[in-house]
């Protein structure tokens, strides 16, 4: 016969599933929204990373970064970008800095909110862990620009500086606009993803 306790953690199981799996399927919409797209990868969207985040900020680490993986998958399944030489080194390069690291290191938002929160209002602590989750995507971004995509240099400009313009683009807007809806609405929206536990 199943306890209440065993009853209690099946559900918990089931909840936590359910509520990642509806908040990875409203960033994938949100993705489908560009504000601003690029011809080669990379838009600025209406908030799509922040449901990633605000699973790892309800989240444990271990089930924020398995989330943020899936999310990754379904972003390759859903653009990819065949890179410009085609051999396995670049296809796995590519798949790891554009789509798999890229998207993944959204589960640190969680870890990082909680450090912050420590010295600064929770509102702040948001706004932070978010810029440096996109520096850090950012940085993936960079690297896949010098190494894969540089071949899309214009003549005389150097590689590093193309990837920068060119990831930095689209990465300030798109944290600019995530960082303003979290500014303005994240203690609210984590609440309320909060409360569904009461």
């Amino acid at each position: 016969m199943e306890t209440n306790n065993t009853k209690t953690m099946r559900q918990s199981k089931t909840r936590t599933t359910t509520e990642s799996a509806l908040l990875i399927a409203l960033a994938t919409i949100l993705g489908m929204f560009a504000v601003f797209k690029l011809p080669n990868g990379g838009s600025v969207t209406i908030g799509s990373m922040i449901p990633i985040m605000l699973i790892s900020m309800k989240y444990p680490f271990g089930w924020s970064l398995l989330s943020a993986f899936a999310y990754s998958l379904i972003q390759m399944m859903s653009g990819f970008y065949a890179p410009p030489v085609e051999n396995l080194l670049y296809y796995s390069l590519m798949i790891a800095l554009d789509y798999v690291v890229a998207f993944s290191v959204l589960c640190l938002a969680g870890p990082l909110l909680r450090a912050f929160n420590k010295v600064m209002p929770e509102r702040m602590a948001m706004l932070f862990a978010v810029v440096f989750c996109f520096a850090l995507r950012f940085l993936c971004h960079f690297a896949s620009g010098i190494i894969i995509w540089g071949v899309y240099a214009p003549p005389g400009q150097a590689v590093w500086l193309y990837s920068l313009l060119y990831n930095g683009t689209y990465m300030l807007g798109e944290a600019i606009v995530s960082g303003a809806i979290l500014l303005v609405a994240g203690p609210q929206l984590l609440k309320i993803l909060r409360s569904g536990n009461n």
